[in-house]
C-alpha cells in the first residue's frame, strides 16, 4: 500500500475522484480514504496545513495502515529560477529552514534527535517520479526541498532559505513527513508543482495558479502510479 499525503483539498480532490472501491474513516480528526488507483492499493489523507498537521497525520497513517512508502504532493513556491510556475520539485532531501537552536552552538537546520539537518528522500522513489516528469514533458529539477511553518513571501527569506540550505523549492509540510518516515524506517518522496514564486509576488502568484499546479501534481503521481 502507497501513502499519499496532501496539505489541502485542492492537492487532492482530483485524485480521490479516481479511487476505485473508496473506503473512508475519520482517525485523529484526520479524513484517510484508501481504495486501488490506478491498479494500485493506496491510501490517501489531506493533513491540513503546517508541520504539526503532517507530522500527525504522517505518524497515524504509519501506525494505522502500513505504507510501504509515503508520497506528499502538492504545490510549493520556487527557490531558483530553474522552476517556474507549473515545474515540478522532487526531493533528494527534505530540510526544515525554521530550526533553529544555534544560539547552543548547533548548525542552523539541525534536528535534534536525529541529529540531521538533511533528511534523505528514497532514491528509488524520487529518481521513478524525476523519470515520470521527464516522459510527460514537464519541466523538472530535483533536490532538497525546504518546509518551515511560514508562507515564504519576501526576497530576503526566499535568498536566506536558498543561501543556507541550497533548496530548490519551500513549502509547509514536507520535511515534517519525512522526518516521521525516516524515524518509522518508511520510504518517502516529496513531489511539489511550483505554483508560485516565493517572493513579494508570491500573494499574485498563488491564487491564480494553486488550482493548475495542484492539478500538476495529480497528473505526475498518476503517471507514477502506473510506471
Amino acid at each position: 500500500m502507497i501513502g499519499i499525503i496532501a496539505a489541502m483539498n485542492v492537492e487532492m480532490e482530483s485524485l480521490r475522484s479516481h479511487i476505485e472501491n473508496p473506503e473512508s474513516e475519520v482517525i485523529s480528526g484526520i479524513r484517510f480514504v484508501r481504495g486501488i488507483l490506478d491498479g494500485k492499493e493506496v491510501v490517501t489523507a489531506v493533513c491540513g496545513i503546517g508541520k504539526v498537521f503532517a507530522a500527525l497525520c504522517a505518524q497515524t497513517m504509519i501506525l494505522h495502515y502500513q505504507p510501504s512508502s509515503i508520497i506528499n504532493t502538492g504545490v510549493a513556491g520556487t527557490l531558483t529560477d530553474e522552476l517556474g510556475i507549473g515545474s515540478v520539485a522532487v526531493s533528494t532531501a527534505v530540510v526544515q529552514h525554521d530550526m533553529d537552536t544555534s544560539p547552543l552552538g548547533d548548525p542552523v537546520g539541525l534536528i535534534s534527535g536525529i541529529n540531521k539537518i538533511e533528511i534523505p528522500a528514497d532514491r528509488l522513489l524520487s529518481g521513478r517520479m524525476a523519470a515520470c516528469a521527464k516522459v510527460m514533458g514537464l519541466k523538472t529539477l530535483s533536490g532538497v526541498i525546504a518546509s518551515g511553518d511560514q508562507f515564504v513571501a519576501s526576497a530576503e527569506r526566499k535568498a536566506y532559505i536558498t543561501e543556507k540550505f541550497g533548496a530548490i523549492a519551500c513549502e509547509m509540510e514536507g520535511a515534517a513527513i519525512g522526518q516521521v518516515c525516516f524515524v518509522n524506517k518508511v520510504p518517502f518522496c516529496v513531489l511539489r508543482a511550483i505554483s508560485d514564486s516565493a517572493d513579494g509576488s508570491s500573494h499574485m502568484d498563488y491564487p491564480t495558479f494553486v488550482q493548475m499546479a495542484a492539478q500538476q501534481s495529480v497528473s505526475l503521481l498518476r503517471r507514477f502510479l502506473n510506471a
